[in-house]
Formats: structure tokens, C-alpha cells, sequence
């Protein structure tokens, strides 16, 4: 399965990127790296949300990218008008003549969609020549940033709902039309149960849900009389909105063409409460509509809920069964970015050996992680609560018998995984030499293994405020080799000789 994420632009837009990454495919072209291997890898620094984990989301995306990924004669063209600040061309003809031959023949390795992941660790890893390599890095930033904060924040909310039906109703507010789009997906497979988003749902199946607006109300010269109108079009849909002039007035009026809808052999689907005292209006609205005898009607909230005011709303015996979120999910509120990067931990020139490369800062969340990453998780049974830890180790050097790991911003905190732990690898094979390997699953497969992976951690990290950390080292060999990397690198440059001859060079 591969998702239509194209289906508006009818390809993969090469251009999709940052200037930066063609400026330096160029040097590496004119100095002779066009056959150099290397090693990247995505990952994230900070939990969002302020959260215990993250689910990873953009898979599909990245598939349907990669498969379509060619530079076009446009492409070129435009490209060939680009000057630097000398006024010259800042592509020679020969260099895009090479794009367009260009063929993104890389591995890439991906966690699976819908995987319960966290800071620090590979989400993707992209090998092979160093050109394709480097100029997938802004597209897959892209693909995968955006989809998986919306993701997390669908899987937050759904955990706040409790298993009830949670429907996103966002489109309006999302951030530009793929944006939206993309937002409607990674809800759904985040936890929702359906989208108001009725291009999504032709593109991706997802079940489309929605009621009438407050104008709707207002167009006609009383609420009773709207309620009825849109009853009389379409009976096998009634969710009436009651708020437009006084709330508890508008379940009685829902109520009694609730009875009308009876008399039709049809039923009243439910109402809906888009403002004001939620928790007071909705146990007030139960009564009203028990007492009616419309026990089965559901209540469905809106008003700028998120996965807080929810769980706020059940603690206060809200009469609530259905939640439909908009604002708040599709903008991933309260987290902006996910802050992922993309880092090159591995090179290899032609005939040689791999050399493990790191990048230094003065902040420790920024110090890249030397290698080429995998992801191991350790787990005991089938149950919930079963998983143990994560380790970051170096592919090329397999942990040994001791599985130590190492928390990456503090080397004093460490875990040792008990031997005979069961465990699996979470980066899987999804392009070799740029050709699919993989099987994109269902929908409805990925949301079970959203479903899945959030039941074996232990629910502290599933906490809204004040996670538990659960725990994600380096392998202790991989942290000796980054301390190694680190103190070599802090050497070099701190010799006063060696710091002048790189200035001279």
C-alpha cells in the first residue's frame, strides 16, 4: 500500500528542499565525494508536549516520496536560473545534467508506522552514496516532523478520552490545505475514529463525520424549525448543535424532534455542545434526554478541547460520549516544532573503511551519536507493561552479552538489561539500493499497533504532567566510542598549533 500523499501534485516535488542541500551535493559532486557512502540518521532531542513519549508517523509518506523522487526538466530549468552573489550561475550545466540522471539509489531503514518512540533515537536512517543521502534530508524532515506531533497528540488525547469515539473536526484552523490533509491522517492513525475532513477521507478512507453549523440555526426563524428542516432532508444524520441561542433550550427542542424522528422510524443520533459550562450542560442534557426516554442519544464536545480540558471534564463527571477536537490537533498546540534533525554518524570513501563521525556543541542534547544506528527494544511477554528499555547501539559493532545502557545526557545514569530479555529491532528494511522492500500495512493495522505499543509501557509514561522517563541509553560500547570521539575532537581543536594551521589552510 502506498499512500496518495502526491495525489494533488501528481509527483514528488525534487524541490522540496532546502538551498543548502544542492550547494553542498555540489561540492561533494566537484570534489569528487559523488561515490562516498555515508550514514545518516533522523531523530528528535526533546519529547513533545512536554510528554513521556512520541509516536512516530510519515512512513507512507516517505514511501510514495522516495518512489516518485526524480528531478524534471523544470526542476533543472529553474535551477540553471540561480546566480550566486557574483552574478554567475550557481549550478554548472554538467552538475545538473547529473541530477537529472540522479537515482536515489539508498537504504533506508524506518521505524514501522504508529511505533511509541522516543528523544534521541533513529526514527530513520538513510545509507548509501552521500549525494541522494544528503539532499532527502529537509523532504524527510518534513514528512515526518509534522505527522508524528499530530500523531502523538491524537494517541494523548484518545488516552485522556478513555476509549471513547474522538472525531477531528480541524480542517478549518489546519495550517494550509496539505497541512491539513496530512493532519487528518496522522490524527486517525494517532487513535481517532474519523475525521470532518471529506478530501481525506476519499484519499485515505477514513470515516467522515460531521453535523450542522450554527448558521444553519440561524438561517431560519427558530431554532424548532431548523432542527425539523434538516430532520425532514436527512433523518438518518441528526447531531443538532443547541448552543446557538441558550443550550438547555435547545435539547428540548432537539428532544422533541427527537419524537419526530421516532414517529418516522428514525432516531436522534445525538446533540452537540460547542460552548459554555461543558461538564454542568452535558449532566444537565443527560437528564433531560434520559428522562425523554432518549437514553442511546449520545452527546458529543466540541470547543477547542484537548487531551487536558478532557481529562479536566471526566474528572468533573462530564455526561460526555463523544469528543470532537479541531484547533488543538491539527496545529499540534503546545508544541510548534518537533525539533528533528538529521545527522551524518557514518562515512566510508571508495575501497575503505567506515569512519564514525560526531558533531560537537556546548549543549549535550546537541552532541550527534557516532555510527550506523539501530534501535533494540527489550521486552518481557505479550502483556501490557512489558517493555524494559531502549538501547541505541552501532550496527557495525553488536552489543555484547552485557546490555548496559547509557542515558545520553548523563553518563552517570545507567540500566543493565537482565540476560535473557526478548527483544527486537525497531528499524526495519524499507528501500535497499532504492527499490521497496517493505509492505506498507493497513490503516487499520497501524492504528492496532498504535493500540498495542501504548499498552506495554507502563502508565506513568503515559502521564499527561510529570511523565515517568522511560528508559533509552546508548550500548556501553557506543557510549565509549562517542566519549572517545568527543574528547579526540575537543583535543584537536584546543591545540593552539592545530587551531592556526586549520586557519591558514
Amino acid at each position: 500500500m502506498v499512500l496518495p500523499l502526491m495525489s494533488l501534485n501528481r509527483q514528488a516535488p525534487a524541490l522540496l528542499t532546502d538551498l543548502y542541500e544542492l550547494t553542498m551535493a555540489y561540492a561533494l559532486w566537484q570534489n569528487g565525494f559523488a561515490d562516498t557512502e555515508a550514514s545518516f540518521t533522523l531523530s528528535f532531542r526533546t519529547n513533545p508536549f512536554h510528554g513521556g513519549f512520541a509516536v512516530f508517523c510519515g512512513l507512507g509518506h516517505i514511501i510514495d516520496y522516495v518512489l516518485k523522487l526524480r528531478f524534471d526538466d523544470e526542476d533543472l530549468q529553474y535551477l540553471g536560473t540561480l546566480n550566486g552573489h557574483d552574478g554567475e550561475r550557481l549550478f554548472s550545466r554538467e552538475f545538473l545534467h547529473y541530477l537529472r540522471d540522479l537515482q536515489f539509489a539508498v537504504d533506508i531503514e524506518a521505524m514501522e508506522e504508529g511505533t511509541v518512540v522516543f528523544a534521541h533515537e533513529p526514527l530513520v536512517r538513510v545509507s548509501g552514496p552521500i549525494i541522494p543521502a544528503q539532499i532527502l534530508e529537509t523532504a524527510l524532515l518534513n514528512l515526518v516532523c509534522f505527522p508524528t506531533l499530530v500523531a502523538t497528540k491524537a494517541a494523548r488525547i484518545k488516552l485522556a478520552a478513555h476509549g471513547q469515539p474522538v472525531y477531528e473536526f480541524g480542517l478549518r484552523r489546519a495550517t494550509g490545505m496539505d497541512g491539513g490533509i496530512t493532519a487528518s491522517l496522522a490524527s486517525y492513525l494517532g487513535g481517532f475514529d474519523g475525521t470532518s475532513n471529506v478530501l481525506a477521507g476519499k484519499l485515505y478512507g477514513i470515516p467522515v463525520k460531521g453535523t450542522h453549523a450554527h448558521s444553519w440555526v440561524m438561517a431560519h426563524d427558530s431554532e424548532l424549525k431548523a432542527f425539523s428542516d434538516y430532520a425532514r432532508a436527512l433523518p438518518n444524520n441528526c447531531v443538532f448543535l443547541v448552543d446557538t441561542f441558550d443550550t438547555i433550550s435547545g435539547v428540548g427542542h432537539a428532544i422533541e424532534v427527537g419524537r419526530q424522528l421516532r414517529e418516522n422510524g428514525h432516531k436522534l443520533i445525538g446533540i452537540r455542545l460547542d460552548s459554555g459550562d461543558l461538564a454542568y450542560l452535558s449532566v444537565e442534557a443527560r437528564r433531560l434526554l434520559d428522562e425523554a426516554g432518549f437514553q442511546d442519544t449520545q452527546i458529543m464536545a466540541s470547543n477547542d478541547l484537548d487531551e487536558t480540558i478532557i481529562e479536566s471534564l471526566k474528572d468533573q463527571g462530564a455526561s460526555i460520549d463523544t469528543w470532537a477536537v479541531g484547533t488543538k490537533v491539527v496545529t499540534a498546540n503546545g508544541q510548534p516544532s518537533l525539533g528533528g534533525v538529521y545527522k551524518l554518524s557514518a562515512i566510508r570513501h571508495p575501497g575503505g573503511k567506515w569512519r564514525y563521525v560526531i558533531k560537537l556543541s556546548e549543549q549535550v542534547v546537541k552532541v550527534s551519536n557516532p555510527g550506523v544506528l539501530q534501535v533494540r527494544r527489550f521486552f518481557h511477554g505479550t502483556g501490557s507493561e512489558r517493555f524494559i528499555a531502549d538501547m541505541i547501539f552501532n550496527e557495525l559493532e553488536p552489543p555484547g552479552i552485557k546490555n548496559m545502557i547509557v542515558d545520553p545526557l548523563d553518563f552517570t545514569r545507567r540500566k543493565t538489561i537482565q540476560s535473557g530479555c526478548q527483544y527486537t529491532d525497531l528499524l526495519k528494511p524499507i528501500f535497499k539500493g532504492g527499490k521497496l522492500v517493505y509492505e506498507y500495512p493497513s490503516f487499520t493495522s497501524v492504528k492496532e499497533h498504535v493500540r498495542d505499543q501504548l499498552s506495554g509501557f507502563h502508565p506513568g509514561i503515559k502521564r499527561l504532567i510529570n511523565p515517568h522517563q522511560y528508559p533509552v541509553g546508548l550500548e556501553a560500547g557506543l557510549h565509549a566510542l562517542k566519549t572517545e570521539l568527543i574528547l579526540k575532537e575537543r583535543e584537536r581543536f584546543t591545540q593552539p598549533e592545530l587551531v592556526q594551521s586549520e586557519t591558514d589552510r
